[in-house]
């Protein structure tokens, strides 16, 4: 098992400038704790996902580290025009010494559609098409320079369970990926679905909310709640072309009092590594048990820089050292 971290540039009241930046030290740091990779996502018109240019992020972390690897979750395809994208992906190939992944999504959102002038209805067959042109640019162009450094550099589709896109991720050998709200389930029988059509089992990255309090589930649930429904009200909101909230933690005194019933990130948590050391080492020993050739990738429940980092040197002194030990 691999483990990543997951970096959408959440602004929680800072400047955008702040909050870039603060991404891009927080994966210098998952780089010194020992985490395998940095997953970088792609929003647009967005206050609160300041993302829009992945590619840039992953330029920037490649020239200040040496060792990790650097990948999108997810390029949103349509919106690309598929030769310029492979040269990107194909520099950043060459300036991080051949250490870069590629993930690929639809998108959706209604500012997306307005924008880049899309059709909802043409969003997945415009992403199989354009995902398989990158590909071919990057093994087999003759005129397309540079180069990427990697003979094959690894794609992944993201997908919520949708047999077209696990059929094609199977038909073209690219592995899978599954967002945090994902339950294991789903995520099984995507896997057996690919096994069936390519006759092995997709590498496959799986999102997940973490957030670590020694006090036990109960404790980090409370304390992931905030930074979570933030992050879902702020995308819900883009989607429908209303004003994003504002985040202030002292609104969620309520929300805790009604004991989650009506949060609208629930399945999100529901399916998070929370808890003490020993909660979150049983929790992803399930997850190896469930899901094979897995990257686990994880997206730090917090609202303060320090906090983040705090919760992932304890994943890396105190949680990762035990996951070996189990028997997959």
């Amino acid at each position: 098992m691999k483990t990543g971290i997951f970096l959408l540039t959440e602004n929680y009241g800072a400047s955008a400038h702040t909050t870039i930046a603060n991404d891009i030290e927080l994966g210098i740091y998952a780089e010194e704790l020992g985490f395998e990779s940095v997953w970088f996502a792609e929003h647009h018109f967005n206050a609160f996902s300041c993302i829009p240019n992945p590619t840039l992020m992953m330029a920037a972390l490649a020239a200040k580290t040496r060792t990790i690897t650097i990948a999108s979750a997810a390029f949103l395809a349509p919106f690309y025009h598929p030769m310029r994208l492979a040269e990107e992906i194909a520099t950043l190939d060459n300036l991080s010494l051949g250490r870069i992944e590629a993930g690929f999504a639809k998108g959706g959102f209604a500012y997306d559609m307005e924008h880049f002038e899309k059709s909802p209805d043409s969003l997945r067959e415009e992403m199989f098409e354009k995902v398989a042109l990158i590909d071919s640019f990057l093994t087999c162009h003759h005129t397309m320079q540079p180069r990427p450094l990697q003979h094959k550099i690894p794609f992944y589709i993201a997908t919520f369970g949708t047999r077209e896109s696990i059929e094609f991720a199977a038909l073209q050998g690219y592995g899978l990926m599954f967002s945090q709200g994902a339950s294991l389930e789903e995520c099984q029988a995507a896997q057996e679905i690919y096994k069936e059509l390519a006759g092995v089992y997709p590498q496959t990255v799986l999102m997940r909310v973490f957030c670590f309090d020694d006090a036990g589930r109960e404790a980090a649930y409370e304390k992931a709640l905030p930074a979570t429904d933030h992050f879902i009200k702020c995308m819900r909101a883009v989607q429908s072309k209303e004003a994003q909230p504002l985040f202030n933690h002292t609104n969620y005194t309520l929300l805790l009092g009604q004991r989650y019933r009506f949060f609208d990130g629930k399945k999100f948590l529901d399916n998070a590594i929370l808890g003490d050391e020993k909660e979150c080492i049983e929790q992803i020993h399930t997850i190896q048990k469930k899901i094979k050739n897995l990257h686990l990738v994880l997206k730090p429940a917090s609202s303060n820089a320090q906090h983040t980092r705090s919760m992932l040197k304890v994943f890396s002194q105190k949680i990762k050292p035990y996951l070996g030990e189990h028997k997959v």
